[in-house]
């Protein structure tokens, strides 16, 4: 995210690159957090969709807060690591550097951060709204009004699957006789 030139003998090496993990460790754990809850978003339930949103906002704040910060207070981020390669601390190493750049990552991150809080954000607004995972892997007996249900009397997918091992044939409505020997 940031590489800084020193001036020639400062350091062992003139040239110091920082990824986004090194000028903020928080930076992983952050977007991996995220991708676990847009992970739970799949199986969610209502409520627990609304929460996952605001989280997931926050998180995306989050993001965006440390790419914003670095790109505003570069100096700041790229200190310690410079005070690390010259041994000298405070003001004294500012001397020593000769042109700092911020990589083009840093306002991508930026931006994806800010997408990530607003898509968080319109999950916790209308995530309340969508339907229910659960609904699509309910037996057919729970649905009401459901022609296919009653096809079998007070059973369920199971319960034909079981008298299909026996030796029955569940979709058989016994209105004709199988032509069959």
């Amino acid at each position: 995210w940031i590489t800084v030139q020193l001036a020639e003998g400062a350091a062992a090496t003139t040239n110091l690159a920082m990824t986004g993990q090194e000028v903020n460790a928080s930076l992983s754990p952050i977007v991996l957090a995220a991708l676990a809850g847009a992970l739970a978003l799949t199986i969610a339930g209502r409520a627990f969709r609304i929460v996952l949103g605001a989280l997931i906002a926050l998180l995306g704040a989050g993001a965006a807060w440390i790419a914003a910060y670095v790109y505003l207070d570069t100096a700041a981020n790229y200190a310690g690591r410079v005070a690390e390669a010259t041994g000298l601390a405070g003001s004294g190493h500012a001397d020593l550097v000769q042109s700092v750049t911020v990589s083009p990552l840093v306002v991508i991150a930026l931006i994806l951060g800010t997408l990530l809080m607003l898509a968080g954000l319109g999950v916790a607004v209308l995530g309340g709204r969508w339907k229910s995972a659960g609904r699509k892997y309910a037996s057919r007996a729970d649905s009401p009004g459901d022609p296919e249900a009653s096809r079998t009397a007070g059973g369920d997918r199971f319960d034909d699957w079981d008298r299909l091992s026996d030796g029955d044939d569940p979709s058989d409505t016994g209105a004709g006789d199988d032509p069959r020997p």
